[in-house]
């Protein structure tokens, strides 16, 4: 049987658009299947800035399968075991953040391949290839060609290497981090400001000029609209925290006003 493919990946790949949403703080063991009927690609789940756990993770990953959206996650750290682990218990990509030069970039893609063109340790049979005993050069090579990798640019150095950056071979997408970009600029919180305006294009052109696709967090209508208009193919629709309390208020903000 052969192991899963990455229908976002490919999507991207053949010049599509493909939309999802940001996980910090609800892992319901229905989150995958809610996420799908409401048309979510992909999930990102983020163990970045959340308290989120390994154990966590493979739940998730594995209410995933057969569902056909997408597990991908942002590591604790930029660290050789995160990845690894992240990856045998089924994660399909990786959002690595704060990445600065094209030689971070590579290093973090050779912990998603196996040697000898990268450094990934092996165990097949396991979670990320379904639990099936397949040919082991065959599942290296479908697992390989499913991962996708993202990178956050989220600060002025960043910025300064996109191209570069976007160049590596094993990198897929440039994600925009707004809030880190406009900290970084010393404008925190200014995303009209013209400086954070010209990294969203800088951005979107390094990543089309090298056949890739430039990601953002849509924090509303008219925000994802532009950022599609300006280049950009996968988009996240707002975060979980987000959703919760933005439909949690307008509902009891439209029953109070029949009071």
């Amino acid at each position: 049987m052969a192991v899963r493919g990455n229908p976002v990946k490919q999507k991207l790949a053949a010049g599509g658009t493909t939309y999802g949403t940001m996980i910090f703080e609800f892992l319901s063991p229905g989150l995958p299947q809610m996420s799908v009927n409401a048309g979510a690609e992909f999930l990102f789940y983020d163990m970045e800035h959340s308290g989120f756990d390994v154990s966590d993770m493979k739940g998730q990953f594995a209410a995933c399968r057969g569902l056909g959206v997408v597990p991908l996650v942002r590591p604790p750290g930029k660290q050789y075991q995160y990845v690894a682990r992240l990856l045998d218990i089924g994660a399909m990509g990786f959002l690595f953040q704060m990445v600065e030069s094209a030689e971070e970039a590579a290093e973090l893609v050779s912990w998603t391949r196996y040697p000898p063109r990268g450094h990934r340790g092996a165990i097949f049979g396991g979670a990320h290839d379904d639990y099936h005993s397949t040919d082991i050069a065959d599942t290296i090579a479908h697992v390989e060609a499913r991962t996708l990798n993202a990178v956050l640019i989220e600060t002025e150095a960043g910025l300064a290497n996109v191209d570069e950056i976007m160049a590596v071979d094993g990198v897929n997408v440039a994600h925009l981090g707004h809030a880190d970009m406009s900290i970084s600029m010393g404008i925190p919180g200014q995303f009209d400001h013209p400086k954070l305006q010209g990294a969203v294009d800088k951005i979107a052109e390094a990543a089309a000029k090298h056949g890739k696709a430039a990601a953002t967090l849509a924090v509303d209508a008219a925000w994802g609209k532009d950022f599609m208009e300006r280049g950009y193919r996968m988009m996240s629709w707002s975060y979980d925290i987000a959703l919760f309390q933005s439909g949690l208020g307008a509902g009891i903000a439209s029953l109070k006003a029949e009071d």
